[in-house]
């Protein structure tokens, strides 16, 4: 790869750094030249690599061309040989601090002092766009909309709310034993199927993006009926109740029923097709406690058109969690790159980097954690609208130092972050 040079960016109309629109006049405008410019870039779209260098014109939040041949902008970004690439989607984090959040003066207090520095550091990170699956409802969405509304600088934020689980199940009875407070507003507890058809009912109402189930929990088989959570820092084994059958169906039916997809957290291969045969969209952290030895759950997972999320970033102390990764992608299965980030551990977005690192080592190859971390997220998270480079598309950009489909390390190199259009991080 040559030496890259320093980007040069030729001021325009439209102010970037605050996504200020511009408003332009049609008997001016010349419609040959777009809003902004990015000149000269090997492309990544979300698929694959494109051959050669382009030229990509976006005009307010949407792509509008890419092209061999030379663009002319409003605002240009020369970038000298550099590579674009879609923003990347992480389809699994849990935002909220659950250690710190017991009542509702530590819950003020997050997000007044804590908030606003912990969504900039994913897009310091490239991470354009995040999907939370486990957090207070009420917190998750009213984040959500405050970034739509623009009073808040972030990612984008899609959100399930509070992760829906059996009485005693996994978060509530492991992670949240200790705090009912945010138990009840982190761990949406059923009894039933009329109660989980109400409640998924209910967070549809609220415009939730998606429903999360947790079918086992991150729990081991013990050789016996009981269900048991490990977790070092946790002093005691917990025993947990799985989310019945007939539960897990009912929840699924109801949210399809919204037109809502639904992903299930799962651990091991039974609950794993227990979901798959239910109706379950996605697979969150998927097979992790054990080999993946049915070949038949890989063919169910293909022929369901399942997402498989593998999550190693927090399944990786599992000795056969990237040997099933592996086996699933050989299989043909569809792929999203969630990272299980929360707070406490490691730093939201270099945590979803790391992720895409770990699905490298496991053998996949950066083109196909690329596709993870774009189109396939997008696919996942039912946004048609993002997750590549190309014409229609939202311009959530990466402008990058190296080359990502020679090493999955250069989305460190990050030069530049283009989120709808504007100049959200520079980092020349």
């Amino acid at each position: 790869m040559p030496q890259q040079s320093e980007a040069t960016v030729n001021p325009g109309p439209r102010d970037r750094a605050t996504h200020t629109p511009v408003t332009h006049d049609p008997a001016t405008h010349d419609p040959a030249t777009h809003d902004l410019v990015i000149r000269r870039a090997h492309v990544f779209d979300g698929h694959r690599a494109l051959d050669g260098l382009y030229d990509i014109g976006v005009d307010g939040t949407e792509i509008t061309a890419v092209s061999a041949e030379p663009l002319r902008g409003g605002t240009e970004v020369d970038a000298a040989g550099g590579w674009v690439v879609p923003g990347l989607i992480d389809t699994h984090v849990h935002f909220y601090d659950v250690h710190a959040v017991t009542d509702a003066d530590s819950m003020r207090a997050f997000e007044e002092r804590d908030r606003p520095g912990r969504l900039g550091l994913f897009l310091d990170h490239g991470v354009t766009t995040v999907k939370s699956v486990g957090d207070p409802t009420d917190g998750i969405l009213d984040t959500r909309d405050r970034i739509a509304a623009g009073t808040l600088r972030g990612p984008r934020l899609l959100a399930t709310g509070a992760g829906i689980t059996g009485r005693e199940g996994h978060p509530a009875a492991t992670i949240f034993k200790g705090n009912p407070w945010a138990r009840a507003r982190w761990a949406a507890e059923v009894d039933g199927v009329r109660h989980i058809r109400d409640l998924v009912h209910r967070l549809a109402d609220r415009r939730v993006d998606a429903i999360k189930l947790l079918s086992e929990g991150a729990c081991a088989h013990s050789g016996g009926p009981a269900y048991l959570w490990r977790n070092p820092a946790f002093p005691d084994a917990v025993e947990l109740e799985r989310l019945p059958l007939d539960v897990l169906r009912a929840g699924i039916e109801a949210a399809h029923e919204r037109g809502l997809r639904v992903t299930v957290h799962t651990a091991q291969q039974a609950a794993a097709r227990e979901a798959v045969e239910a109706g379950a969209d996605g697979l969150e952290h998927g097979v992790t406690v054990e080999p993946l030895t049915d070949d038949s759950l890989l063919e169910l997972m293909r022929a369901h058109d399942v997402t498989y999320t593998p999550t190693l970033w927090v399944d990786d102390a599992h000795p056969d969690a990237r040997a099933n990764l592996r086996k699933v992608a050989e299989a043909g299965v569809r792929l999203a790159l969630g990272s299980d980030t929360f707070s406490g551990r490691g730093l939201f977005g270099a945590n979803t980097l790391e992720e895409a690192e770990l699905m490298v080592a496991a053998g996949l190859s950066p083109a196909q954690v690329l596709a993870a971390g774009t189109s396939g997220a997008a696919r996942a998270c039912v946004r048609p609208d993002l997750g590549a480079v190309a014409p229609g598309k939202r311009a959530d950009l990466l402008l990058l130092d190296a080359d990502p489909t020679a090493d999955i390390g250069a989305l460190r190199a990050l030069r530049m972050v283009f989120l709808d259009g504007g100049l959200t991080v520079d980092k020349r």
